[in-house]
This record gives structure tokens, C-alpha cells and sequence, in this order.
């Protein structure tokens, strides 16, 4: 990001400029106030910006937390319909790994923007790394504690005995904050073990209770062929532990961004607040265009299968909508207890710092969304029936 102000003020009035545009081009569609979701809708936007600033996109890259997948399908819906370039960006996406630390990324200036569990995050921050959250798109947590229904296990109290998996990492804590809250210690009353990224010690017999996603692992288990019958697993055969009922669940995905440029960087600023606008016009895009929004991952590379994106997306929109304080919004009673949890199990020494997310950068794109016509709570929003295949396929 250039720091010439005389600069940044013509780029930022350019950018001002193609959103006029936009705004004009839609405002003779559908009165009714619904979202602008169609592909006609993102040809014209993509065309405007073309027009007015194809030389002067800003670029900007993203640093995913984990690898391409239904997970941040509104950052891949937000490019491929042109919500970005409508807004005067060129985006990149970086695919993320195992080794790879968004946070670290992110604050060494290989990425202009960060998606991070809020975990994940603050941990970096309090060890130095001046970043901040600036757009809590995840609302609920989604992990899980996933047993069979004969194991008996159906609340925390029962794993009491019991061999326990999970992953590590940073993953672990809402389970070892859910044992200690239902009284159990977890260095003696449960045995842990390191799980893979996957639910095969599960299935296989080999652990009584795994950690799961209900957008990922969960779903892995209902692909498989169960032995006895010959069918593929059903929910009912499975019993789950949530830590949104138990009380330790913690916040995970977030826009994350560099604390010291949103200070020094007005140019840098006013990429936040376009960045942030565009991506949950992406999310917005993917609730109410589900199945294109489906194709639009599977585009994008991804080695998981069809019905499990579908699947993945369907749970993801859980995780967002509603939104009623609007799609972005921190929801302070989550935040205080994520931070709560981290700092009883060690995770943080202490409580973060001030500025550990900020609020204005996505009351602004809220604002300019709902200007725009696009719904910022989803209010409607149900959850789909989705047939998983074997294997996802």
C-alpha cells in the first residue's frame, strides 16, 4: 500500500467514483429492496469498474486460515462475481495450510488481510504482532465433540472414562474448558489423544468421542458406509457434544487486519472498509445464491466433493445468519467469553489489550451494503436439506 497522501486521496476518490457508478446502475432494478445477488446484477457492476478503473485496482491479498473449501466461499463469491473489483480491488487469495499462520502472514506484510479464528489471533497479538479484527463474520463456533449413540456418551459429564480425540493446535480448548466446567480434570479423568484431521479413529472404534466441524468431519462420517447395514451413516447413529449449549464455545472466523496501517494509512483504511463491504456482499451472495455459490468453490479447485461443499456451505450460512446486529458484527457476550475460556486454559496470559478488534470498519460497510439495498441480517434464513453422497462426491 503506497503512503503518497496526494496519491491515495485521487485512488480513493477513483474508488468513490466507481461505487457512484454502481449505485446508479442498480438503482433502477427491483424497488423492493431485496438483495442484488444475480449474475446480471455482477456483470454490471464488474463492467462499471472496468470502465472507470481498470487501471487503478488496488491489489490486495487474502490470507485464508485452512485450504480452499465452502469454508470462505464468500471471499471466492466476492471475486468471481466482481463484488471486489466493483469496489476498486484486485484480490488475491491465498490459500492457507496446517503450517501456515494467517496472523504471521499477515503482519509480515505477505498479506494486506488475514482469516483467523479469533484464537489464533489474539495469541500473536499479545506475543507482539499488532493486528486487529475489524469483521466478525462467524457468529457461532462450529465444533463439536462427535461419538457414536451406543457409546453412551450424550453430554459432557459422560465422557468421564471415556477416550477422547482431538486435534491440537489451538483446536483443543473448548473441550478442555467443557470437561473442567462439568467437573472433569482432563489430565486425569479422561484420556486424550492426538486425532488427525479426519474421523477414521472414530469410525474404526479406536477413540469413543472425536473433535469435529460440523461443516467438515461431522459430515465425513455420514459419507461413510456403515458396515452393519450396507447404508451410509444417519445422524441418528451419532450423538454430539456443542460447546455453544455447554458454554465454552469460542468465536472463530474473522477479517483480521494490520493494527498500525489502519492508524498511519488512510489508504489502507479505506481498502478495509472496501474489503470488508465486498466480502459480505460475497456472504450475502452465497445465502441467497446457494447453488451457484456452490458451483463458484467447486471452480476454485477444491479436492472435497460436491455434496460436501453443499453440505459445508449449508452449515456455514448457520454459522452467519441470522445476523440481527448485522452480518460482521461482534457480538461483545461471545467475545468476552472466548477471551474467558482463552484465559483459563492458558491460552492468553492475560486479557487482550485495547484494540483487539475494532467496530468502525464494519459499521461502514454495513452502512454503504444497506444503502445499496443488500440485506446485512438474513433474517429469513433457513438451513437446507442436503443429501450427502458417498465420499462426499
Amino acid at each position: 500500500m503506497g503512503k503518497n497522501k496526494k496519491t491515495g486521496i485521487t485512488r480513493w476518490l477513483l474508488m468513490l467514483a466507481v461505487l457512484a457508478l454502481v449505485a446508479a446502475a442498480c438503482s433502477s432494478s427491483d424497488d423492493s429492496g431485496s438483495t442484488e445477488t444475480t449474475a446480471a446484477a455482477a456483470a454490471t457492476e464488474t463492467t462499471a469498474a472496468s470502465d472507470v478503473a481498470t487501471q487503478d485496482l488496488r491489489p490486495v491479498k487474502l490470507q485464508l486460515q485452512w485450504f480452499t473449501q465452502a469454508q470462505f466461499a464468500g471471499y471466492f463469491a466476492a471475486l468471481d462475481q466482481g463484488f471486489y473489483a466493483a469496489a476498486g480491488l484486485d484480490v488475491e487469495i491465498l490459500e492457507g495450510g496446517v503450517d501456515i499462520v494467517p496472523a504471521t502472514v499477515l503482519d509480515s506484510g505477505a498479506a494486506d488481510f488475514a482469516i483467523s479464528w479469533v484464537p489464533r489471533g489474539l495469541v500473536p497479538r499479545e506475543e507482539g504482532l499488532n493486528i486487529t479484527n475489524i469483521s466478525q463474520v462467524f457468529q457461532r463456533s462450529a465444533t463439536l465433540q462427535v461419538s457414536f449413540v451406543d457409546s453412551g456418551i450424550s453430554k459432557t459429564e459422560d465422557l468421564a472414562g471415556k477416550t477422547v480425540g482431538n486435534w491440537g493446535f489451538g483446536n483443543e480448548f473448548e473441550l478442555l474448558a467443557g470437561l473442567r466446567a462439568s467437573g472433569l480434570d482432563p489430565d486425569t479423568d479422561v484420556t486424550l489423544v492426538q486425532q488427525q484431521f479426519d474421523m477414521l479413529a472414530l469410525i474404526s472404534g479406536d477413540i469413543d468421542a472425536a473433535q469435529a466441524m460440523i461443516y467438515n468431519e461431522y459430515a465425513q462420517v455420514l459419507e461413510t458406509v456403515n458396515p452393519d447395514t450396507g447404508e451410509l451413516f444417519q445422524p441418528e447413529d451419532l450423538a454430539i457434544i456443542d460447546w455453544n449449549d455447554v458454554g465454552t464455545a469460542m468465536l472463530q472466523d474473522a477479517i483480521w487486519a494490520d493494527a498500525d496501517k489502519l492508524e498511519s494509512d488512510e489508504e489502507y483504511k479505506a481498502t478495509a472498509v472496501a474489503f470488508v463491504e465486498a466480502s459480505l456482499r460475497g456472504w450475502a451472495f452465497c445465502r441467497d445464491e446457494f447453488d451457484a455459490c456452490v458451483d463458484i468453490v467447486l471452480a476454485a479447485g477444491p479436492t472435497l466433493g460436491e455434496s460436501h461443499q453443499a453440505w459445508q456451505l449449508n452449515e456455514i450460512n448457520n454459522l452467519i445468519w441470522p445476523s440481527p446486529q448485522g452480518v460482521g458484527t461482534m457480538d461483545s457476550e461471545l467475545w468476552d467469553q472466548t477471551v474467558e475460556v482463552a484465559v483459563s486454559e492458558g491460552i492468553l496470559a492475560d486479557q487482550p489489550t485495547d484494540g483487539a478488534f475494532v467496530t468502525d470498519i464494519t459499521t461502514l460497510a454495513q452502512a454503504n451494503l444497506a444503502a445499496r439495498g443488500i440485506d446485512i441480517q438474513g433474517t429469513d434464513w433457513t438451513p437446507k436439506t442436503i443429501e450427502l453422497l458417498e465420499g462426499g462426491e
